[in-house]
């Protein structure tokens, strides 16, 4: 017959004051609240501002054309809506240097301040039927169609006025038949390309925009 003094020595109820037992307590404890802390972190928005409508290049920020979304983004990329007196606050006033489609929260790579850009919207009445996929925003081509002397004669000959120019606006006549123009359609042009564009336009012959597929 065996003691079962040993046994029962063994299968002796922990303590409270069992260091092994409060270490074990607080090592659950602490992985309890790092793993609420990691959630909380995780689920964390911050408001930026974000385009209300589509904002071709040179258009200036107001309140009227921006808006305030909840997201989870990378803060240096875009601008942060912490309030109209402070440092980080939208920059009302400046211009819009690349298109920025509706819904898309402002990048503060797209603005520049009025002083340092020089984009400037020049109409264009179009001789031909303007895309209806064309509208702001869109990034368009503009063509022209001259005569050109040719072996003592007249030719017509196609040049191209302005590469890939935004949209900053468009007017379409209420009919494109019976020889009217297509739209007019208002493109940004660089401050130092002005003087060329307007006289390439001035030229007699008609005038073509050609689209890249909107904006």
């Amino acid at each position: 017959m065996h003691d079962d003094a040993p046994v029962a020595g063994r299968l002796r109820r922990p303590s409270w004051k069992d260091p092994r037992l409060l270490a074990g307590i607080l090592l659950i404890a602490v992985s309890v609240v790092g793993v609420g802390l990691v959630v909380r972190s995780a689920d964390v928005t911050v408001d930026y501002y974000m385009a209300d409508e589509t904002l071709p290049p040179g258009t200036v920020l107001t309140e009227d054309n921006v808006r305030v979304s909840s997201a989870k983004v990378d803060g240096d990329m875009y601008w942060e809506a912490t309030g109209a007196d402070s440092d980080d606050a939208v920059p009302y006033g400046a211009v819009v240097t690349r298109t920025i489609t509706a819904g898309e929260l402002l990048p503060v790579s797209a603005t520049a301040d009025a002083d340092k850009i020089g984009l400037r919207p020049l109409p264009v009445a179009a001789s031909l039927p303007v895309s209806e996929d064309i509208g702001v925003g869109s990034v368009v081509d503009i063509w022209m169609t001259v005569a050109v002397p040719a072996d003592g004669g007249i030719e017509s000959a196609t040049v191209i006025v302005a590469e890939q120019v935004a949209v900053t606006a468009i007017e379409r006549s209420e009919s494109n038949f019976g020889g009217g123009h297509g739209a007019t359609v208002h493109v940004a042009i660089d401050h130092a390309e002005v003087p060329a564009f307007l006289q390439a336009i001035s030229r007699e012959g008609e005038l073509v925009v050609v689209g890249w597929g909107g904006a």
